[in-house]
Parts: C-alpha cells; structure tokens; sequence
C-alpha cells in the first residue's frame, strides 16, 4: 500500500559553521519526530537534510515533484535562509507547501541567552525572508505559526496534512460517467479538460451497456453473500429478506453495487455519476449501491454532476479517521416557518449512510421517475450537530467553491411518507442571508455535505488547487458578500496577467 508523506524542510546556509549547521540538523530532526509521531497529523513525517545552497534546495524540489509517496512539503527556517537561494527550487516545485513559523526552544532562556544563541535560533526573521520570497513568487502555501508542541499548530498542521493527502489521491484519478449529463441542466456540466488542468483528475463518459455486460456477470453465489450481509448490518424490510416476496429486488440491488464496484475496480476510477435519465438495460436506479460506494470512500454524483463526484471524493479522503460522516447532498425543499425556517436535504435514493444517525432501514418503495422497477434504498434520518455543504461550480473563467457553515438538527415531527435518507439543517447566519449568498454566488443544488470537513480543510483545498472560494458562515452580511463577488471577479481577470 502507497505510504503517503510530507516532508520536513529546513532552511539555513553556510555562514554560521559546521557546529551551527549540525545542532541545526539535530534540532530539526527533533521536530520532524514529534510532528511524525502527533496523533494530529495522519501522514508519515519525514526529515529532509538542512539545505543550505541553491543545488541542494533545486534538486530536492525535483526529488519532490519526481517522488509518488511525497504529498507536500512543511518549510522552516531554523537560522537565516538567503531566500534567493530557493528561487530556483520553489518555482519548479509542483507540490504542495506548508509554512511552519515555529523555533526549536519554546521560551527565551532569560539569564543564558547570548549571541551563540541568537545565531542558531533566528527563525524570527529567517521566516520573514522566506516569506517575502514566497510572497514574491506568489507561491501558494499555507501558513502555520505557533510552537511545533504546541496542540493548536499540530491541529492546524494537520488539518492541511489531511488536504494534501487528499490532494495527492485526486492526482491522476479517474471519474467515469455512467451515461451523460441529465438534460438540460446548466450547473451540472463544466469543463473537463479545465477541471483536469487545474485539479489534476479526468472524467470520461461509458454506455450503461458497458456497465450491464459487467452486472450481468456478477455470480449468485457472490449476490447471495451480499444480500445476506445486507440483513445483518441493516433493518431489511420484511418482504425483501430472504423468502420475502420482493426478495428478488434486493438481489437486484446487491447485484449492481457488485458490478458498479467491479467496473470502477478494474478501471481504476475513484468516482461515477449516473443520470435516471439514460437508464439503459437496467431494471433500477442504483440507489442502494450508490449509498454502499459512497460508505466505501467513492465519489458520487447524481444526474451526470461529475464535479460533486470529484469533490465528494476529494472530502471522503479528507475525513478519514475523523469520523461524523460524508455525503452527496441536494437541497430539496423548505419548511419556511419565519420563527425556525430550515432545509430538507435529500435526494431521490443516494445518501451516504456514513451520515445516519442510527441504523438505517433497507426498503423498496415506487421511484415516480426514470420508468424502471422499483428501487431499494437505505432509509435514515441524519445526524445532528455542526455541518458544512460544498459546491464546486464552473464559471467559465475560473472554478469557484462555495461554502455554507449549517448546524443540522433533528425533525421535530416524523416524515413516515418521505421513504429516502433525509438530514435537515439550518443554515449560518441565517435561512434568508445563507440562501441569497448562495444563488448571487451560483452555488449547486449538488454538493458535498459533512459533519467531518471544515471551512478550514475547504480553505487550504482552495488554495492548493488556486481557486476561488467564498464562504458563508455566521460572519455574513449580504451587502458586503456580494461585493466580495464583484471584486473576487476583477480579481480572476487580472490575476493571470499579474505573473511573478
């Protein structure tokens, strides 16, 4: 299995002496252990030898970018760095950066303290050189200032150590599209080939009837084992257990989460969509399977949106360990009530069960759309608490990501008629401000919604892939959101003229 890493960098230079340089090395290695050992960070941390020339700092930028396990790079510099030295490195580097504003000791040693000192420990300004230089560059990069002890750095550490391994996995990953887009719908398509230049994954189109020669193949034996295991983890209706008088459709459903793993397997894909609306040679809308794949870490995407597929991925890979729960999402309808409005996500049959609150039910139940058998699906209300929705849109000239801080809660009376998994939420800072930031900013009724990624994973993600990202959160004040639009767009215009 891939051992995902970041390593750890250290800057200095020959002016101090072979001693210096040495307790440089030592001290680094010192702080590269901690880092690698923080139960924060969940990558392997490596230490890299103190670099002190431009030769040393260009050919370890190309070891990076050359290295498949190497996902990004935390830079520190102990002493003062001449940042000169790392133009040549830096501007060829193509993996992520993190800049850790930190020093070896945590407090000053009051009554000792001398020049000695002073020169081994200069981060103070030997961070400030590097940063005008990355500044310079406009490299993008993240900033962490605090003691490498300290609980708050480690945390934000390994926040943007999550992201960058996520990152990495969409690096080269495949997406397939199970028939094309749903008709007509704008938000949904995009650019391909600009989404591979800037994200770094590709998304190609395959007929349903690729997908059926595989389903088709799919052994009884194997159905068997899985729709057994589906009656011991889930509460199965009675007339789909084994015996029951719809059995048949859950062998059905257990077929196609068999056989849309397989092709996504053989494949190498880490994502699909599929659209009710190009359903040919199968008899359900793979509601159940695109539940389990999504539970496996897959991305998903409803009606040909490969970009929340994409992005779903993306958040999976981010959350896991964490715990809480990822899903595609839609924003379905309203309970408008002034004193306590709120929204009903849902979708048609896919939510991810990684976001129930209990156990889910397994059940079959008429689907008014798409013209097949009727499918089974996993039934569950979603967890309460603090949740964020994601949504990555094209706008021609740029991808924004928008973002919309919630805190879901439980209903206050039961939907015994609404047979889908449902989460319903309320939104920061509130119903009306949230909803018309949203539309002004031309966010998705698709997105990726969680209990586990924050505004601050989706902050790092913008700023690794170079993108926009507008968030609405308890801060909001509509006016000044929508000029942050109006100027957000003079940015993109000019930015790519702006060079270095």
């Amino acid at each position: 299995m891939e051992c995902i890493e970041v390593w750890f960098v250290t800057g200095s230079q020959h002016l101090y002496g072979d001693e210096t340089l040495r307790q440089v090395a030592v001290n680094s290695q010192k702080i590269a252990a901690a880092l690698d050992a923080a139960p924060e960070i969940p990558l392997k941390v490596v230490f890299k030898p103190v670099l002190t020339d431009p030769a040393a700092v260009r050919s370890l930028c190309i070891e990076a970018n050359s290295s498949p396990n190497c996902a990004g790079l935390i830079l520190w510099m102990h002493t003062f760095s001449p940042a000169k030295m790392w133009i040549g490195g830096l501007t060829s580097l193509k993996k992520p950066v993190a800049h850790l504003h930190t020093q070896f000791n945590r407090d000053l040693p009051w009554s000792e303290i001398d020049m000695d000192f002073m020169n081994l420990n200069q981060a103070a300004h030997g961070d400030r050189e590097a940063g005008f230089l990355h500044t310079r560059l406009r490299l993008p990069r993240k900033v962490v200032v605090g003691h490498w002890s300290d609980s708050e750095t480690l945390a934000s550490l390994g926040a943007w150590t999550r992201v960058v391994r996520a990152w990495h996995d969409l690096q080269g990953g495949r997406f397939c599209r199970f028939g094309d887009n749903m008709r007509e719908v704008s938000v949904t398509e995009g650019n391909k080939v600009s989404a591979e230049i800037k994200f770094g994954f590709s998304v190609n189109g395959y007929g349903v009837g690729d997908l059926v020669k595989v389903l088709n193949g799919v052994s009884d034996a194997d159905i068997d084992a899985l729709s057994a295991e589906y009656e011991e983890i889930y509460d199965v209706s009675p007339e789909l257990r084994k015996g029951g008088a719809r059995h048949e459709a859950l062998r059905y459903g257990a077929r196609q989460e068999l056989g849309i793993e397989s092709f996504l397997k053989s494949g190498g894909f880490k994502g699909f969509t599929t659209t009710f609306e190009d359903l040919h040679g199968l008899d359900q809308l793979p509601g159940l399977a695109s539940q389990r794949l999504m539970a496996k870490g897959y991305g998903f995407g409803a009606e040909g949106d490969w970009k929340t597929a994409a992005l779903l991925r993306f958040m999976k890979q981010v959350g896991e360990g964490i715990g809480g729960g990822t899903s595609f999402m839609e924003d379905y309808t309203y309970h408008m009530d002034p004193a306590h409005p709120q929204v009903l996500g849902a979708h048609m049959l896919e939510i991810c069960p990684t976001i129930a609150s209990h156990k889910p039910k397994l059940e079959i139940h008429p689907l008014g759309i798409g013209g097949k058998s009727d499918p089974v699906r996993l039934v569950f209300d979603a967890q309460t608490g603090p949740a964020i929705n994601a949504s990555l849109v094209d706008l021609g000239n740029r991808f924004r990501l928008i973002i919309n801080e919630v805190n879901a809660v439980a209903p206050t009376q039961p939907l015994p008629k609404l047979p889908v998994a449902r989460a319903l939420w309320e939104c920061e800072p509130s119903f009306k401000t949230a909803l018309a930031a949203w539309i002004y900013s031309g966010g998705a009724h698709h997105t990726g919604y969680s209990y586990s990624v924050t505004t601050a994973h989706m902050r790092d993600f913008a700023e690794i892939a170079g993108i926009e990202i507008v968030v609405i959160d308890k801060n909001t004040n509509l006016d000044t959101y929508r000029n942050e639009l109006r100027w957000n767009e003079l940015y993109y215009h000019l930015a790519p003229a702006i060079g270095s």
